[in-house]
C-alpha cells in the first residue's frame, strides 16, 4: 500500500489547533508513503463537497483511504465519505478519535455495524477505544498510540510545587473550559497567590462565558489564545500543574504533552483518561463535575512533595513509548501488511 487519500478536519491551515491529519499526513509521507488529503475548507457543506469531489477524483490513484473518525457532528462526514469509498469498491480506514464514540455504538448500532464492520482496518489510539470496539465485536482491530516528538518536550521535574495551573484545550462545551475556573476560584480560598493560564482557540460561546466569569470575579487568569507548540511548551515552564477537565475524551495529545514535560496532572475521569493515566501512580483522577475533588486533588499535590515528584518521574517513563521513533513502526507495519 503505497497511495493514501487522507480524510480529516485540516484546521491548522485555518488557524486552529492542529488535529491528527495536520499532524500524521506530513509525518507519513517523511516514511515514503504518497498522501493526498482533504479538507481545510472552513464551511462545513463546503467541507464535505471537498472532501467528496477529491475522493471522486482520486479514487482510481489512491490504494486506500484514511478516515479520521469523530463522535459529535463531524461522525456524519465519516458515514458518508465510507459509503462512498464502498460504492467505488476503495477500501478505507478509521482512526477512531471521538471519546463519545461508545455512545454512537449504542445510539446508532446498526448505523455503527455498517460503517465500522466494512471498514479494512479500525485503529485505536487508546486501549479505551480498543477495549470498547472489542466488547461491541468488532474483529478488525488494531492499537497505534497518538505519538508525540519526545525531543521537543525538555523535562522539567516537579516536586515543591506553587499553585501555578495550565490548561491546553480548545474552548468547546465538551472539555468544559469553566470547571477549571471554579477550581480556581476556591483555591483562591486558601492559596491567594494561585494563578490559571488557559491557552487555546474558541470553538464555541464557551470560552466567552469563562472570560466573563473571570471578570466578574476578578479572577487571576490569562488567557493567551491559540498559541504555537514552541510557545506554549515554553510558557510551560511558569506552571506547576496540568489541569484537564473533559467530560468526554479518548487520549488526549495535551494531556500526553504534560505528561512529557513532567506537569503533574490533575484530570476528571472519563472516556479514556484512566487508561491513560493511573491513579496515584502517573496522575491524579476525579469525577467529572465535582470541582471539589479536583480542588481537593490539587492541594494533595501542594502539600505533597513527595506525590508531586512521583508524579512528575513517573509521568515521563510512560509517555516515552508514544514518541513518534517508537510509533511510526506500528503505522509502517500495518501498511505494508494491508
Amino acid at each position: 500500500m503505497k497511495n493514501l487519500l487522507y480524510i480529516g478536519n485540516e484546521l491548522k491551515a485555518r488557524g486552529g489547533a492542529p488535529t491528527s491529519i495536520d499532524v500524521l499526513a506530513p509525518l507519513l509521507r517523511a516514511e515514503g508513503l504518497q498522501i493526498q488529503t482533504a479538507s481545510s475548507k472552513k464551511n462545513q457543506l463546503l467541507r464535505l463537497s471537498d472532501m467528496l469531489i477529491t475522493l471522486i477524483k482520486n479514487s482510481h490513484w489512491a490504494d486506500a483511504v484514511l478516515i479520521d473518525t469523530y463522535s459529535t457532528r463531524n461522525y456524519w462526514y465519516t458515514v458518508i465519505i465510507s459509503q462512498l469509498c464502498r460504492i467505488l469498491n476503495l477500501d478505507y480506514i478509521l482512526i477512531l478519535h471521538g471519546g463519545g464514540l461508545q455512545k454512537r455504538l449504542k445510539k446508532n448500532p446498526k448505523l455503527s455495524r455498517v460503517l465500522f464492520s466494512h471498514s479494512k482496518l479500525n485503529i485505536a489510539p487508546s486501549h479505551y477505544l480498543y477495549e470498547t470496539f472489542q466488547n461491541a465485536g468488532f474483529k478488525n482491530l488494531i492499537y497505534i498510540p497518538n505519538s508525540v516528538f519526545l525531543k521537543e518536550y525538555h523535562y522539567l521535574p516537579r516536586k515543591v510545587l506553587k499553585p501555578k495551573l495550565l490548561w491546553v484545550r480548545a474552548f468547546a462545551e465538551i472539555y468544559n473550559p469553566h470547571f477549571a475556573l471554579q477550581v480556581l476560584r476556591e483555591l483562591l480560598n486558601e492559596y491567594p497567590e494561585a494563578e490559571l493560564c488557559m491557552i487555546g482557540p474558541a470553538k464555541d460561546q464557551s470560552y466567552q462565558h469563562c472570560l466573563e466569569y473571570a471578570q466578574k470575579y476578578k479572577l487571576p487568569v490569562s488567557f493567551p489564545g491559540r498559541l504555537s507548540k514552541a510557545e506554549w511548551i515554553e510558557l510551560s515552564k511558569k506552571y506547576d500543574i496540568f489541569l484537564n477537565t473533559t467530560n468526554i475524551d479518548n487520549t488526549p495529545v495535551s494531556v500526553i504533552e504534560a505528561m512529557a514535560l513532567g506537569l503533574p496532572v490533575v484530570s476528571t475521569n472519563v472516556g479514556g483518561l484512566p487508561y491513560l493515566l493511573e491513579e496515584g501512580e502517573t496522575g491524579l483522577l476525579v469525577p467529572p463535575g465535582d470541582f471539589l475533588a479536583m480542588l481537593n486533588a490539587i492541594k494533595n499535590l501542594l502539600d505533597s512533595p513527595e506525590l508531586a515528584e512521583k508524579l512528575s518521574q513517573t509521568a515521563r517513563e510512560q509517555v516515552e513509548k508514544f514518541d513518534w521513533e517508537v510509533v511510526k513502526s506500528n503505522w509502517i507495519e500495518m501498511f505494508e501488511q494491508l
